[in-house]
């Protein structure tokens, strides 16, 4: 019958209703329990647990270095036939350095006389322990022997078989005796006053007191001069502020 249809719906809504509100009754405590647990204790650790505190600062690293003895593939640009001494007489150091963003830097190599080496070893230690900054520290080689390109890259070097600056003699530099440290900040500056990389320029100001430059008596000069090394800032006429070397020139 058509006005029957409508009482059996109302009928059966009635008993759907009566049947939920009874499992509601019945499992409403057990369904709300496993919302509350569903994060686990451990999850979110309280503010200052040891699992939420910060990890310590890494311990500052100490100086290293080592020396290694080099061959003539180490060396395909700086060493050439007829210079002074031979790659057996030659070492790598390698070395941490204090770098200019007053962080420790590995993999500072610098190639320098055999004799020299140990003695070349404390004075960088010395430099790392004062936290005297260096821009960077690679063989020659990486600017294929070319000085110049060195220097523009403010990189601090040691052995190049080459003449010295305005001389038809060898430099020190040829036997491994020599170091320029930081040649932009510490530039060489000719009997005229011209310095050659523009750049430079501004560092010819020694009143300046800019990261990495070099003055007398201080801590980088004591240090080369603990082991009898001369410094070329003390040249009468044309000055070296970047180099050291064990005879003064």
């Amino acid at each position: 019958m058509p006005g029957s249809r409508p009482i059996r719906s109302a009928a059966a809504v009635a008993a759907l209703i009566a049947a939920t509100s009874a499992a509601a009754a019945c499992g409403g405590g057990d369904t709300e329990e496993p919302t509350s647990s569903a994060t686990p204790p451990t999850a979110t650790a309280p503010t200052g647990a040891p699992s939420a505190a910060p990890s310590p600062e890494p311990a500052e690293q100490g100086f290293q270095a080592e020396v290694k003895k080099v061959t003539r593939e180490d060396l395909p640009h700086s060493w050439r036939q007829g210079c002074p001494v031979p790659p057996s007489g030659l070492r790598m150091i390698e070395m941490t350095y204090w770098g200019m963003d007053d962080k420790p830097h590995t993999g500072g190599r610098l190639v320098v006389n055999a004799k020299a080496a140990d003695d070349l070893v404390g004075v960088f230690r010395k430099l790392y322990d004062a936290k005297y900054p260096i821009e960077r520290m690679e063989p020659v080689d990486k600017y294929k022997g070319d000085d110049f390109d060195s220097i523009d890259a403010n990189n601090t070097s040691a052995f190049n078989c080459r003449r010295a600056t305005g001389s038809s003699s060898f430099s020190q530099h040829a036997y491994g005796l020599a170091i320029d440290i930081n040649p932009c900040q510490n530039p060489y500056v000719y009997a005229d006053g011209r310095i050659a990389h523009p750049q430079c320029a501004k560092y010819k100001n020694r009143d300046r007191k800019a990261p990495g430059m070099i003055h007398a008596g201080d801590k980088v000069v004591r240090a080369f001069d603990s082991i009898g090394w001369g410094w070329g800032g003390e040249w009468t006429g044309a000055k070296d502020y970047q180099h050291f070397s064990s005879t003064g020139r």
